[in-house]
């Protein structure tokens, strides 16, 4: 392979590398799903294993990143419509610790270890269990906390005022679609939110964006 050769290819791939990403999106970067993981990666395995590859084109190569590029913006646009299509690609987070009791249940399913959770509340600045109230684990591996009000940055106790209790907001509807799990979960039913939404001037489930409930702050609503 000569140097005029690799160097096409090279500005070639880099490019449209960069182009690529502007298409599909920047959380290809920041790797926020288990999917765009995969995806990266296998992006530039083809773009690095062709630049070497004498047989290899840069028609070979632009085809290769087209097909990969488009067969992710269609599983993002598939996701994007459907809640059960993002659910399968994109995953969940899990709860691992609720109202401050660590779920067992949910560690083991998804294989980890109380060491493991402890080390990542230590990477997240949490060096004690004690101080979580909510601990999520997200789709791509990283945890999200909501901390007990005493050890929350700006404590309560530096106003010296009563301590309250801490909540997790609940997802109720999102994308149109009612999340009925999470509306059994705080104990109320499809008519309770209709009612709901209604004080907010809302009438139609779908022209819901995300709906959201709070204990002691009620509910958030935005419509498309």
């Amino acid at each position: 392979m000569n140097l005029q050769h690799l160097t096409l290819e090279l500005v070639t791939g880099f490019f449209y590398m960069f182009v690529i990403i502007m298409f599909i999106g920047r959380k290809v970067i920041n790797q926020i799903t288990p999917f765009t993981f995969i995806t990266s990666t296998v992006l530039s395995e083809l773009l690095g294993n062709a630049l070497y590859d004498k047989k290899v084109s840069v028609g070979y190569i632009l085809y290769a990143m087209t097909l990969w590029a488009l067969l992710l913006f269609v599983i993002e646009y598939l996701g994007r419509k459907s809640l059960v299509f993002r659910g399968f690609f994109q995953g969940k987070p899990s709860a691992l610790i609720k109202n401050g009791v660590v779920d067992r249940d949910a560690l083991k399913k998804n294989r980890m270890n109380l060491n493991q959770l402890q080390s990542l509340l230590r990477q997240s600045e949490t060096f004690s269990i004690r101080e979580v109230a909510y601990c999520y684990l997200e789709p791509n591996g990283s945890i999200s906390i909501l901390k007990k009000p005493p050890y929350q940055k700006t404590t309560l106790e530096d106003f010296k005022l009563p301590g309250k209790p801490a909540y997790v907001p609940v997802t109720l509807i999102r994308d149109g679609k009612v999340l009925k799990d999470e509306l059994t979960e705080i104990g109320y039913d499809e008519a309770w939110l209709k009612n709901q939404l209604s004080l907010q001037n809302v009438t139609n489930l779908k022209d819901v964006f995300i709906a959201e409930w709070l204990e002691g702050d009620g509910i958030f609503v935005q419509t498309y």
